[in-house]
């Protein structure tokens, strides 16, 4: 699972941003109790995360980060060589940060009795200029490797090894002398060692894989279906799938009553109840909305994520959703017993209903709202809803829609109308000058 991510110059990240999973409310929270220990107390985590901002503030950017260092980890070996450059996005608007690192870094829980893990680097246009893996058993981190592209020889090289130096049984226990002189200064020694089958360094690697799946309505549609489709058609598990997407299409009230899948070619039909209580088949390409194409394309990633207890970014959730769905959805998510995994959702969105209690009840905790807004320099700022002090009783939609909390775009009432008024205004003085001339 998932605690914390961190990133610095990334697109619109131009200083450090840390979004956190780790629960925080003192009394009702919807976080999940964990083996993990912090200073003797229990650590909790959020199953959902959801992010709240104004268009242009740097959501998507923060999605986009996380899924960018999936891809690092997942590409640095085998492909990074072939680039012209490593592949990264500074900051633009400070001609500074172009010559700055870019960061990335997770806090995860793995295994089967959970270990905390820090995993984390830094990249030049050239090369990996730090990278680092820390572990903490029992709640002590211990240093399994720490690489920094300028440390002299004097203090150990690039890479040290401090765990295995001391021979601790908890450390890093890797094959040194050969995976240190194969890792390419343009990529990440978790690429290499894992490439090279290195069991500990494989099974952080199989997190990266097997993670962060990143959804983007409106480009991926086609896809996802493919990807629904394929769970439809998967010879060990494809009836059980298609029982849970028939619930999920009639509880979505798009009047499905079941699936028809052609083995042969992999077409599917959905049957709709008609008036005499039979059974009606449309086409899906040609006869079905685009709300239930939208909501068919998001069930396959969203059950395989649930099904393998990983982590699923959506961005704008609003855009695929009807507000009452991406309720549904996150609560989903929240609940053990339909999440029994772990599983994950962190989401984008502009939708204020979740914030409310008008969609039945309000399905985010406060804990679990966090906000981006755009800095006079057009840096992107985040923090957490608790950050701007709402009060226990506050409406957080009202408050939220009125701009308390940042994240909401500077337009009063009017504006944007009254600008295209004036810009008429324009055109026809220009009209009567020309007339006139």
């Amino acid at each position: 699972m998932l605690l914390r991510f961190r990133v610095a110059n990334h697109r619109s990240i131009r200083d450090e941003c840390e979004l956190s999973l780790v629960g925080t409310a003192t009394g009702d929270s919807a976080a999940r109790v964990t083996t993990l220990r912090d200073q003797g107390k229990a650590v909790s985590l959020l199953p959902v995360i959801g992010i709240f901002g104004a268009n242009a503030s740097g959501k998507t950017n923060l999605l986009r980060a996380l899924f960018d260092m999936r891809d690092a980890v997942r590409t640095s070996f085998a492909e990074w060589a072939a680039k012209p450059s490593v592949p990264r996005q500074p900051f633009k608007l400070d001609a500074e940060a172009m010559d700055e690192t870019t960061l990335y870094e997770v806090d995860l829980m793995l295994g089967v009795n959970p270990i905390r893990y820090t995993y984390g680097f830094e990249l030049s246009d050239e090369r990996v200029e730090a990278e680092w893996l820390h572990a903490y058993p029992e709640g002590k981190r211990v240093v399994w490797f720490d690489r920094e592209a300028d440390r002299p020889e004097s203090e150990g090289g690039e890479f040290i090894f401090p765990s295995s130096d001391s021979d601790s049984s908890t450390g890093f226990l890797g094959k040194q002398d050969i995976l240190v002189p194969v890792t390419r200064p343009d990529a990440l020694f978790l690429s290499t060692g894992a490439t090279l089958n290195d069991p500990q360094l494989a099974a952080l690697h199989r997190w990266f894989m097997n993670n962060l799946w990143l959804m983007t309505p409106g480009r991926d549609v086609k896809a996802r279906s493919d990807w629904t489709r394929r769970l439809l058609a998967d010879p060990k598990r494809g009836k059980e799938y298609q029982e849970w997407l028939v619930e999920l299409l009639s509880v979505a009230d798009l009047g499905i009553s079941g699936i028809d899948i052609d083995r042969k070619n992999g077409e599917i039909t959905l049957r709709h109840r008609g008036s005499d209580g039979s059974d009606v088949a449309l086409d899906f390409l040609g006869e079905e909305s685009l709300g239930t194409h939208s909501w068919f394309a998001f069930l396959g990633p969203m059950l395989s994520v649930l099904d393998a207890g990983t982590v699923l970014l959506v961005d704008e959730l609003d855009s695929s959703l009807h507000p009452t769905l991406a309720a549904e959805v996150v609560r989903l998510f929240q609940d053990p017993k339909s999440n029994p995994r772990g599983a994950q959702l962190i989401f984008t969105t502009h939708d204020a209903t979740l914030l409310g209690t008008a969609v039945l009840d309000r399905p985010l905790a406060r804990e679990q709202v966090w906000i981006t807004s755009k800095k006079t320099s057009g840096a992107t700022d985040l923090y957490p809803l608790a950050a701007a002090g709402p009060g226990d009783d506050e409406d957080l939609e009202r408050g939220y829609l009125r701009g308390r909390y940042g994240g909401s775009p500077r337009v009063s009432v009017g504006e944007i109308a009254r600008a295209l008024a004036w810009r008429e205004k324009e055109r026809e003085r220009e009209q009567e000058a020309k007339a006139s001339a």
